[in-house]
């Protein structure tokens, strides 16, 4: 990994985060015609496109059936299944911990206000199969909605492996589809003959999904456009050999992937560079992640490396102490001390491993209980509680010249509708 500082480090940070965003624009025009093809013709495009894409024998099944699903829990290996059993667990309870509550409040004499928390009838969620199937993602996406209440789950995975379906079976998940890319996201969105549609999709995937999810972003929410994964290290005085792991870890979920370390000393700087250059080897993804953007930063402060961390708004953070934590604006996810391995989160610590990238996590956090759930105002009045407000309520509807708001508030008061 290189070593910048100074003008250098500014120069490659600004190419960085001005090429993050770029994977799903060059593949809009064909992910256009994918998400049209679905819409119009249904299940006749969606199964071209799983044959085309996902190598789906024609006389296969979109939809994996519930004993496929139980067969593979029986198959995988034990060890296997005691692993899901315990991220599943740690998944489930940090999104009991995370649930908004319900409450209503007197906020002035004789008015009530309040909310009441409701799940999402149906989601989507992703489950990548390219490079790695990714079993977890499963996991992380359908536990936090089962948790919020969410009625209908189906869930989407091309060639999906047995782990996979173990994963599910393990869920309970009833609905299942051996489908993925632009076609799985628009089958979600617009529904065929085999897919009803559902009101939300999660998950992350390929620059294809990711466009795909934006297309039809419209007409279906979303939980954010994920891309290539991010992470940034921040150390002082951290284990190089630590550091080094959890770079090399991050960079070889994919090519594009980025891997960038921080800090005001040289020596560990120097350090962690070899420990790379050591642990990489064998990795071809990681390498090639690595060459292309891994980037060790020497800032002159700590107050610098700061604003470089919060810049980039990375998915992944790691860094000392909490005190570091206070400094931070801008991250998906925040990893503190030697002994946080960043891969934990990515499996089993308990916060989903969907994280927001390409600058994102300036807007928003990663997937959680709360994109599964709406959280819905509710008001009630006395007539005391209509003499508390009415006049601030009928000043304001003056000036703003609504004469009719301004009435219906009159009325309550007993008075005429027009003064």
């Amino acid at each position: 990994m290189r070593i910048l500082e100074g003008s250098a480090a500014r120069s490659a940070l600004g190419k960085l985060i001005e090429q993050r965003s770029r994977g799903a624009t060059r593949v809009e025009a064909a992910v256009r015609r994918i998400v049209r093809d679905v819409k119009v013709e249904g299940d006749v495009a969606l199964r071209r496109y799983s044959k085309r894409f996902d190598n789906l024998p024609s006389n296969q099944p979109l939809r994996v059936s519930v004993n496929e699903l139980r067969r593979a829990w029986k198959e995988v290996p034990k060890s296997f299944r005691d692993a899901l059993r315990f991220a599943a667990k740690n998944i489930r309870q940090f999104a009991e911990w995370q649930k908004p509550n319900e409450w209503q409040r007197e906020i002035v004499a004789g008015a009530m206000v309040g909310q009441i928390v409701r799940p999402l009838e149906s989601v989507g969620c992703y489950v990548p199969a390219g490079r790695h199937s990714l079993p977890s993602t499963l996991l992380m996406t359908a536990i936090p909605a089962q948790v919020a209440g969410v009625g209908r789950i189906v869930v989407v995975s091309p060639r999906p492996t047995s782990e996979t379906l173990a994963a599910a079976a393990m869920l309970g998940v009833k609905e299942f589809y051996g489908v993925g890319g632009a076609h799985a996201i628009a089958a979600l969105a617009y529904g065929a003959k085999t897919v009803r549609p559902v009101d939300k999709i999660v998950g992350p995937g390929s620059t294809y999904v990711t466009a795909a999810k934006k297309l039809v972003s419209i007409d279906c929410s979303i939980d954010m456009l994920a891309g290539p994964t991010e992470t940034l290290i921040y150390s002082e005085c951290g284990n190089a050999a630590f550091i080094a792991a959890d770079l090399v870890a991050q960079a070889e979920h994919d090519v594009a992937a980025s891997a960038l370390f921080v800090t005001t000393r040289r020596r560990l700087a120097e350090e962690v560079a070899r420990e790379v250059e050591k642990q990489v080897d064998g990795n071809a993804t990681a390498q090639r992640a690595l060459k292309r953007n891994g980037l060790i930063f020497l800032a002159r402060s700590r107050h610098e490396a700061f604003e470089l961390l919060n810049a980039i708004a990375p998915e992944h953070v790691t860094v000392d102490d909490a005190d570091d934590v206070d400094l931070i604006r801008n991250a998906g996810s925040i990893f503190v001390g030697n002994y946080s391995a960043q891969p934990i989160g990515d499996y089993c610590s308990g916060p989903s491993h969907v994280l927001p990238t390409a600058g994102s996590a300036r807007w928003r956090g990663g997937l959680s209980v709360f994109d599964f759930v709406k959280v819905i105002t509710v008001q009630k009045l006395s007539r005391k509680g209509v003499n508390s407000v009415a006049n601030c309520a009928i000043a304001l509807a003056e000036a703003e010249g609504l004469r009719g708001h301004a009435a219906a508030v009159r009325l309550r008061l007993g008075e005429k509708a027009y003064a």
